[in-house]
C-alpha cells in the first residue's frame, strides 16, 4: 500500500474591503471618490466590498442620511456584499473591549476638558499632545464626568501603506494617551473602527489620506486587543480651487445622481486610471466593468490632495 502524503498549502484569505461613511449628510464627490477606489480595489481582486455605517456618534447622525447614502451608492452601481454593519448595533462589543483593556491596565480615567488642555498648552486641545495629568489619579475618587484614555508606550509603530509608503509614529511623544470613550459616553472612532474591521474580516482598508495620521493608534489598539491588522491604502483627498477639502463640514455639494456615467468617468480620471474618451457614453455598468478590468491602484498619486476642476 502506497503511503502518499500531501502537504496542505494554506489558501490566501479572500480579499475583503469596505466603505464606512458617517451618516452626517449626503455623499459628495470626495466621499464617492474614496468609495469607488475601495470598490475597485476589492472587485479587481475578485474580493468582497462590505459596507459599514459609522453611526457611533448619535449627536452627529443626520435624519435620513443613511438612506440617502445607500441610494447614491446604488445609483452609481456600487453594490455592496453581505449585510450592512451599523456601529450603533455594536456597543456591547465596544464595552467588552474596554473591559479587556482595563484588565490589562492600559486605561485610565481623565477629567480634563478641552478648555483645561488649551489653557495648559496654549494650542488647540485636539491637536496638542496630552500631558498625562490624570494618569495616576484614582478613579474611585472622581466625582466629575470622565473620559477613558489608552496608555501609550514609548515605542514606534511602523507600517507600510500601499500608496503612501513607510509610515512611523511614536504615540507617546507625538500623540500622547488618547481617548477611546468620551466624557459624554460616546465611543471614540479609533476603538470602534478596529473592532468593526475585525468583525467584518476586512483585509485592506482603502480610505482618505486625512486618516493616515490616526492609523498608528488603530494598529496599537489592534495589538493590545489581539486583533489582526489589515493592510492600508490612503488615497488623496479631493480639494476645490482654493485647496479646501471637499467635505460635509465645508458644505460640499451632494453628488448629482442624474448622470452617473459622466461622474464615474470623472472619478476614474481623478484616480489617474486614464479612461478612454468613448467611455463617457457607455452605461454605468460598462464603465465599472472596464474599471475593474483595468484597475491599477499604483497609478494613484501619493500626494495628499487632488484638485477638482
Amino acid at each position: 500500500m502506497n503511503d502518499t502524503r500531501f502537504t496542505l498549502i494554506p489558501s490566501k484569505p479572500q480579499y475583503r474591503g469596505r466603505f464606512a461613511p458617517s451618516p452626517t449628510g449626503p455623499l459628495h464627490l470626495g466621499s464617492l471618490y474614496t468609495a469607488l477606489a475601495s470598490f475597485l480595489q476589492a472587485k479587481a481582486q475578485q474580493g468582497e466590498w462590505r459596507l459599514r455605517i459609522d453611526d457611533v456618534d448619535p449627536f452627529r447622525t443626520a435624519t435620513d442620511a443613511t438612506d440617502r447614502i445607500l441610494r447614491t451608492l446604488e445609483a452609481f452601481g456600487l453594490h455592496w456584499d453581505g449585510p450592512i454593519l451599523h456601529q450603533s448595533s455594536r456597543f456591547e462589543a465596544y464595552r467588552t473591549a474596554i473591559e479587556r483593556l482595563e484588565l490589562l491596565e492600559h486605561l485610565y480615567a481623565c477629567t480634563c476638558s478641552r478648555k483645561d488642555l488649551a489653557a495648559y498648552s496654549g494650542e488647540n486641545a485636539e491637536t496638542s499632545i496630552y500631558p498625562g495629568f490624570c494618569r495616576n489619579k484614582n478613579r474611585s475618587t472622581l466625582t466629575d464626568q470622565y473620559a477613558l484614555r489608552v496608555i501609550t508606550e514609548n515605542s514606534t509603530v511602523i507600517f507600510e501603506d500601499t500608496l503612501q509608503g513607510t509610515q512611523s509614529q511614536n504615540l507617546a511623544t507625538e500623540v500622547g494617551d488618547f481617548i477611546i470613550l468620551r466624557r459624554d459616553r460616546v465611543y471614540a472612532y479609533h476603538l470602534a473602527t478596529v473592532l468593526d474591521d475585525c468583525e467584518q474580516g476586512i483585509t485592506e482598508v482603502v480610505r482618505g489620506v486625512d486618516l493616515l495620521d490616526s492609523t498608528p493608534r488603530q494598529i496599537y489598539l489592534q495589538r493590545l486587543l489581539g486583533l489582526s491588522t489589515p493592510t492600508y491604502a490612503h488615497v488623496p483627498v479631493l480639494v476645490d480651487s482654493d485647496g479646501i477639502k471637499l467635505s460635509k463640514q465645508t458644505f460640499a455639494d451632494p453628488v448629482d445622481e442624474r448622470n452617473p456615467s459622466s461622474i464615474l468617468v470623472e472619478l476614474l480620471t481623478l484616480l489617474n486610471q486614464n479612461p478612454p474618451r468613448d467611455l463617457a457614453s457607455a452605461s454605468k455598468q460598462d464603465i465599472l466593468d472596464w474599471a475593474v478590468r483595468n484597475w491599477d491602484i499604483s497609478r494613484i498619486s501619493a500626494l495628499p490632495t487632488v484638485p477638482v476642476n
